[in-house]
């Protein structure tokens, strides 16, 4: 428990000072991988995004094991819509990791 807390204070980041729509890895957070100022129409919102330790399969994956993990990621995550919104989750891992 304790070494989550460490983790937890040292992974936190100051709205203020990151860049709108940068995203970057947070090696210190115990479970997300990335984190984002999402800005849009005025609003900014943090968004924590990805697994700890998973590499995406990368836009165009070469192998068929790379292949099937990035169909069945994105069948588990509702990718059919074409349009996600900026302020979800979602939107920035299938552009960051997948």
């Amino acid at each position: 428990m304790a070494d989550r807390k460490k983790a937890k204070k040292k992974a936190q980041l100051r709205k203020e000072s990151m860049e709108c729509n940068k995203p970057q890895k947070t090696p210190g957070h115990p479970t997300k991988s990335h984190v984002v100022k999402a800005c849009k129409e005025g609003k900014e919102k943090i968004i924590r995004f990805g697994q700890q330790g998973v590499k995406g399969a990368g836009k165009n994956p070469k192998t068929e094991k790379d292949k099937a993990r990035k169909k069945s990621y994105y069948a588990r995550h509702n990718a059919q819509d074409p349009k996600p919104d900026k302020m979800s989750a979602r939107y920035w891992s299938h552009k960051v990791k997948w």
